[in-house]
């Protein structure tokens, strides 16, 4: 996501220090002065009658002290413009710090101020008058309530003079970029399906990052994290002792988050797709946080793919792709499964969100996991959007094949929601195992599902052109350097 990235300025940037544009303009009752200017001398010339040839003078001296008046209220204004952040969170605020400056000995007895802005719930409008080489300070705290990428700026400084004759308008700055990323809930009880690797233990390597796979103790050094002292190893040994910690480099963990437009009902903060980012969001960071290798796939208006990695950076590419992500999708996620089946093997959790209740992505599903790859979904209910029925069912099915299924409903708390149990309270390893087991039976029991898996995907394949599918995109690797 370059795009994303290049349109995000540094925070607290300066950058307002001159007009970088000024138009003279004019009011509708312009033309009425100047017809009755016209008219004064015109009757007074021509009667050879002193007052209405003195009110013609007046009034052509109040038209130029007027324009003289709207040019010089703009002479020597400077603004200048702060902003806390660039990137916000759903639900996070942004603060922004006006100056308005006078550097000339003239008063500024009337001036608007208004930043150009299309982030909702954003107003920075106000008006002001200043003294000779004087300036004034504002404050404006908006609260970024939808995720996307929002544009505020430049700001107009407009001036006009007492009888609304003339008007100035200046502008000063440049349009700068801000990015709100979804919301990101906590999931305290949500666990994925873990790999399956034959002989994973010869694959792990010590690390000095804190990960869930605690590997053992050692003697404090100088320099060492207090949060890695084992301190009941310390009580008993006399001596400080702290834990260490092993990478497990071959498990990586995917999320697939459907964008067909057949999938996603509603508009606004209402709308499935906004629940469908949220509960994405919130997946990757849980798993970002216990230091596991997540990639991000999704397909809307193209295939948009972010290659499994860990670390804060990494979750801040995925955020911004989630931040843009709509519902334009013509590409069924069964689609995307069969196509990109390629990329996981027996060492890959694939956790897809979804709100589809064809049974051709299920059929996807039961590939998936007959080649050893760990499976669990969100479903979206629809129905309760007021949309299609059938998300029960298909939770029902894809349950019986072994794979861990939360079923979201319209105003559900996704944390309470998303629970990493399956129905007869096990836990969704002991049904990874189950899965496992019951796929390793008799060919004469695995045929019939083997080759119905084949058909589909025949199926669901013809159906989309994949001219583009092996050029991913895939969004930036590195720090978009910033403006």
């Amino acid at each position: 996501m370059r795009g994303v990235g290049g349109a995000v300025a540094s925070p607290f940037r300066l950058v307002f220090g001159g007009a970088w544009r000024a138009t003279f303009g004019t009011r509708r009752s312009l033309s009425i002065v100047v017809t009755l200017t016209i008219v004064a001398f015109a009757v007074g010339f021509a009667s050879n009658y002193w007052l209405p040839q003195r009110l013609g003078y007046t009034l052509l001296f109040g038209l130029i002290l007027a324009g003289f008046w709207t040019w010089s209220s703009g002479q020597g204004v400077r603004v200048r413009m702060s902003r806390s952040r660039d990137r916000v969170q759903a639900g996070e605020s942004i603060v922004e710090r006006f100056e308005v400056i006078n550097d000339s000995a003239i008063p500024k007895l009337w001036l608007e101020v208004e930043e150009a802005s299309d982030l909702p719930g954003h107003t920075a409008q106000f008006v002001t008058s200043l003294g000779r080489t004087s300036h004034r300070n504002w404050r404006v705290q908006t609260t970024c309530h939808r995720r996307g990428l929002y544009n505020l700026g430049p700001i107009t400084v407009r001036s006009s003079d007492p009888f609304d004759i003339f008007s100035r308008e200046m502008r000063f700055g440049h349009r700068r970029g801000l990015v709100v990323y979804p919301r990101a809930l906590e999931l305290p009880r949500y666990s994925a399906p873990p790999a399956n690797l034959p002989g994973e233990g010869r694959f792990r390597r010590r690390t000095h990052y804190v990960t869930p796979n605690a590997s053992g103790i050692r003697d404090y050094e100088p320099g060492d994290s207090v949060n890695r002292i084992h301190w009941k190893s310390s009580l008993r040994t006399g001596s400080l002792k702290v834990k260490t910690f092993e990478l497990d480099p071959a498990s990586h963990l995917w999320v697939i988050l459907d964008l067909s437009s057949q999938d996603h009902i509603g508009t606004g903060d209402d709308a499935t797709i906004e629940t469908a980012v949220t509960v994405a969001a919130s997946v990757v960071r849980l798993f970002i946080n216990q230091n596991r290798s997540v990639g991000l796939m999704m397909f809307g208006e193209r295939l948009d793919v972010i290659e499994p990695d860990r670390g804060s950076q990494h979750f801040g590419r995925m955020l911004e792709s989630l931040a843009v992500a709509q519902a334009v999708g013509t590409v069924p996620v069964a689609s995307i499964l069969y196509q990109q089946s390629r990329r996981w093997g027996r060492h890959t959790t694939v956790i897809v969100v979804t709100g589809s209740t064809d049974p051709r992505w299920q059929g996807a599903i039961r590939t998936l996991t007959q080649r050893g790859v760990k499976a669990a979904v969100a479903m979206i209910d629809l129905e309760s959007w007021g949309g299609r029925s059938g998300a029960a069912a298909t939770a029902v099915e894809l349950r019986a094949l072994g794979v861990q299924v939360n079923l979201i409903r319209k105003g559900d708390h996704i944390p309470a929601v998303m629970v990493g149990q399956i129905p007869g309270g096990g836990r969704a390893s002991g049904v990874a195992l189950s899965a496992d087991s019951s796929t390793n039976g008799t060919n004469g029991g695995r045929a019939a599902p083997a080759a119905q898996a084949s058909m589909e995907m025949e199926e669901v394949l013809a159906e989309v052109d994949w001219s583009n599918g092996d050029d991913a995109v895939e969004s930036a690797s590195e720090e978009t350097p910033v403006q």
